[in-house]
């Protein structure tokens, strides 16, 4: 089967009778088959997608299709789906059938787009390995003893490995652009509140944010555009019109780009990563964009601020997981107290319970102001010197991640080094603001890796068009 990279590609080779829709999802049906060493899937909607995908051929040849008419897409398993399971990747929402869709869900499906499946993630979005799921680890397309990234490993493996054309993740921390930089994709997560929250079942609810995989900037665009805004079961989500991220594409303009210093020039960042990234910022210089240091001293306090805040939020959203109401029940428990304990204990995976545990912690009584209330102080100067750069600065630079795909298990037992692994994708979370992960470079053993651009409040406009740019400049050198 071919293998598709945009969204166009797909309607032209269907409207000139190249291929029609329903060969395009067995062809899809086929590779996720093809792989089951790499665990990508938890579940696959074959003969539902085929039906859909009759229907949706004959829309599309009637000249009636939806937006996204032809799109082939997958689903993060913590992105609810009508009459469908949803599982968070966890033991305790064993079996659980959604009783609703997400807002996402219902708007993707509104615009003809098929959904292939639902993908393995860290269980309730806590990791960056794709490790932590009650249904094993995930394994790279590339190299099934490497891991994808995470929490999104799922999402971020089933497009690289040409098993949808694109799928929907969740980033709390940089549990989209993460993934998309090890698997060599596009990711974005952008501005908290441009996308409704409902149906999403949350992790930290002042960060998490879904967003995008694609492999072409039209796809990233088109999906926003669908996907994005107001909605009346979310609070937080933003009143402001979408706009078409599609015509903003072409727009060429001379940027003023900060590239933070101390992620530059951190010890830990891989040589051919910093290589590289000095590549593409010179060659930006070179053709006319102010490109410039910029500091960021707070950078040391960034990952520390976001588990804090993250793993308090865990702790009470998570309350809600208890072994009486749905999901999980331990079968030795008995009476209301041990039901919980047992449920909770058998039901949750390790590092989900770390992280209650954690959160309870600076949430408890004599720790409160010291931890949760400090960090929070913590996270406005975050946010205050961040959008104060993106004042003088259109756009903020670092490399997505410090290195290529590690192996499996070689970061398993070292939680601090695995938390580490968000140290340049947690500063867009915590200050709100948008952040994209383009595939803009390869190690010497053709590893991929990401080149992230970060820029202020709902400024996805913008944001988009220079990624485009880039996409065009630098993606196949």
């Amino acid at each position: 089967m071919k293998q598709y990279s945009s969204l166009n590609e797909v309607r032209k080779d269907i409207l000139d009778g190249r291929i029609v829709l329903r060969e395009l999802v067995q062809g899809y049906l086929d590779n996720i088959a093809a792989r089951p060493d790499l665990n990508i899937f938890l579940e696959v909607f074959g003969e539902e997608a085929l039906a859909a995908a009759e229907s949706v051929q004959q829309k599309m040849l009637a000249g009636k299709g939806g937006r996204l008419a032809g799109m082939v897409i997958a689903l993060k398993d913590n992105i609810c789906y009508k009459g469908h399971k949803v599982s968070a990747s966890s033991r305790i929402l064993e079996g659980f059938q959604s009783l609703y869709s997400a807002t996402v869900t219902e708007r993707l499906l509104a615009e003809d787009a098929i959904i292939i499946g639902r993908t393995n993630c860290d269980e309730f979005a806590m990791g960056s390995s794709n490790e932590n799921s009650a249904y094993g680890p995930v394994g790279h397309p590339i190299n099934p003893d490497l891991v994808p990234g995470g929490s999104s490993g799922g999402s971020a493996a089933a497009v690289a490995g040409n098993m949808c054309l694109a799928s929907l993740g969740s980033d709390t921390g940089g549990s989209i652009r993460q993934p998309a930089s090890l698997c060599g994709i596009i990711g974005i997560k952008p501005t908290y509140g441009r996308i409704s929250r409902h149906g999403l079942i949350a992790y930290a609810s002042s960060f998490d944010q879904i967003g995008p995989f694609t492999h072409s900037m039209e796809d990233v665009a088109a999906i926003l555009e669908v996907i994005s805004g107001p909605d009346n079961f979310d609070s937080t989500v933003s009143q402001r019109p979408v706009p078409d991220y599609s015509a903003a594409l072409g727009v060429r303009k001379k940027y003023r780009i900060g590239y933070i210093r101390e992620c530059i020039e951190n010890p830990g960042l891989n040589p051919e990563v910093k290589q590289r990234t000095i590549e593409i910022l010179d060659a930006l210089r070179n053709e006319g964009h102010t490109v410039e240091a910029v500091d960021f001293p707070l950078l040391d306090y960034l990952v520390p601020a976001y588990y804090v805040l993250t793993t308090a939020e865990a702790s009470s959203n998570l309350a809600r997981f208890d072994g009486i109401h749905y999901g999980y029940r331990d079968p030795e428990s008995m009476g209301i107290d041990n039901t919980y304990t047992r449920s909770r204990t058998h039901g949750f995976g390790a590092e989900v319970k770390r992280r209650i545990m954690l959160g309870t912690f600076v949430l408890s009584a004599g720790y409160y102001d010291a931890y949760y209330g400090h960090t929070q102080k913590v996270r406005k100067l975050i946010r205050e010197n961040t959008r104060k750069l993106l004042t003088d600065f259109d756009f903020l630079a670092t490399p997505t991640t410090t290195n290529v795909a590690f192996g499996k298990g070689q970061k398993a037992n070292d939680p601090i080094a695995m938390y580490l692994e968000d140290i340049f994708t947690v500063q867009a979370p915590l200050a709100g603001i948008p952040g994209i992960s383009l595939p803009l470079g390869k190690n010497s053993e053709g590893l991929p890796f990401g080149f992230q651009l970060m820029s202020d409040v709902f400024t996805e406009e913008k944001l988009l068009a220079f990624s485009a740019e880039l996409m065009e400049k630098f993606v196949s050198k």
